[in-house]
């Protein structure tokens, strides 16, 4: 009797929790996205202006450039596809942007090794003003199941700002998503006003953002302290970083915290990224992001034209140390260990034992970093890998060097 009452507990325990990895376990037992998505995005590089055409030559590009390889193996369609709905309701695509259909196009990125992302809003319209999903969540999810649609960002335009509502709406796509016959990925977007880190996988999320858009900017001129400043003065890579450091916990295998687009290779490219300040960046800023995105686990989605990129960009997108720091099977994202006016140091273990650390050097001018290991809580001996010089630079229990301003060091410890 005794056992019975104790399982019975445990699993109202376990029920009540409201454990993410039994939101997003599949049939076989694996999880949907078991590491941040990575690919590339429409938004920041056409707004609502692409096509067909544009989405192919796309992915054409992300297998001819190497981001493919890299594991860039998304393609997010954003805002602006849409063409209304039918005489049945069904959510059809613009007839004039898709002559061929969104299933076609599917098809043929299918064919280049990539998945494809599609766009809505948990609300009647989108963001730029286009048919959205509420109320057609079921109907939506499967015609997007049939299209070959393999993840869906939802935002959140157009919805109340009560975190109960954003709460039902999501649970709504997210198991009309997980009913519709394929598995696809639900990114929530509603730009981290409502905590959705405390919740966002209990609903059914694979990922949240946890801040408004993201411009091409290193941080922004004004002080900020909340996220509505952040939205009146833009938000820069540093701003991003310094809202959702405090947010590890929350982020593992299946459930990850989305700082929003990678604005490397922009170069103040006008449109949205250009919003609000966003006049671009420095290579050495870009590299920072690429950083900080990968050592936090935040989703790596492009926005750049990747069929015209300069060397510096690719030498950025395709680092493939980086990279593998973010796509880690351990899923633990960094904690942010110093932080003062000069300098952020962060900290990420890795499934083999090894430490990825990341000195930001937050200052206007270059900065001599001095870090002993032990202050970050790691107390061996380490060989010392520069993952932007692809080499190993030393040995020992502590690092110095001069750190360019804006620039972010980048290493691997290995305990020898």
């Amino acid at each position: 009797m005794k056992k019975q009452i104790f399982s019975l507990i445990l699993m109202v325990l376990c029920l009540s929790s409201g454990s993410v990895e039994a939101q997003t376990k599949l049939a076989d037992g694996s999880l949907l996205a078991p590491t941040p998505p990575m690919g590339w995005m429409t938004w920041n590089y056409f707004a609502d202006k692409f096509n067909e055409t544009d989405i192919r030559e796309m992915a054409d590009a992300m297998v001819s450039s190497g981001m493919v390889k890299a594991g860039y193996n998304y393609l997010f369609i954003d805002d602006g596809w849409q063409g209304g709905r039918d005489n049945r309701n069904n959510i059809i695509p613009d007839p004039k942007k898709f002559p061929s259909g969104i299933k076609a196009l599917a098809d043929y990125v299918h064919s280049k090794g990539l998945k494809l992302g599609i766009y809505s809003d948990a609300a009647p319209l989108t963001c730029g003003g286009y048919t959205a999903s509420l109320n057609f969540e079921e109907q939506d999810a499967k015609t997007f199941a049939s299209w070959g649609i393999d993840y869906l960002k939802y935002d959140y335009c157009g919805a109340p700002d009560d975190m109960e509502i954003a709460k039902t709406r999501y649970k709504k796509m997210a198991d009309a998503l997980r009913n519709s016959g394929r598995d696809i990925v639900l990114g929530i977007c509603e730009w981290g006003g409502r905590k959705p880190w405390l919740w966002g996988g209990q609903v059914g999320g694979q990922l949240w953002r946890t801040t408004g858009d993201v411009r091409d900017k290193w941080r922004s001129i004004k002080p900020v302290k909340t996220l509505k400043d952040l939205d009146t003065e833009g938000a820069g890579i540093l701003d991003i970083v310094d809202f959702s450091q405090d947010y590890a916990s929350y982020a593992g295998p299946g459930h990850w915290n989305d700082m929003d687009m990678l604005v490397v290779g922009l170069y103040g490219k006008k449109g949205p990224s250009g919003d609000f300040g966003g006049v671009g960046c420095t290579d050495a800023e870009y590299q920072s992001q690429m950083s900080l995105w990968s050592i936090m686990n935040s989703p790596l989605a492009a926005s750049n034209d990747v069929r015209n990129m300069n060397a510096e960009t690719k030498r950025i997108l395709l680092n493939d140390e980086v990279i593998a720091i973010n796509q880690d099977a351990l899923g633990k994202q960094a904690v942010c260990k110093i932080k003062n006016d000069t300098w952020s140091v962060f900290v990420k273990p890795l499934a083999n034992g090894d430490y990825a650390i990341a000195i930001v050097n937050r200052s206007e001018t270059t900065q001599k970093s001095k870090i002993n290991f032990a202050e970050l809580g790691l107390n061996e001996t380490y060989e010392i890998k520069d993952l932007w010089a692809h080499k190993v630079i030393g040995k020992g229990k502590k690092w110095s060097g001069m750190v360019q301003r804006h620039e972010t060091k980048m290493f691997r410890l290995k305990k020898i």
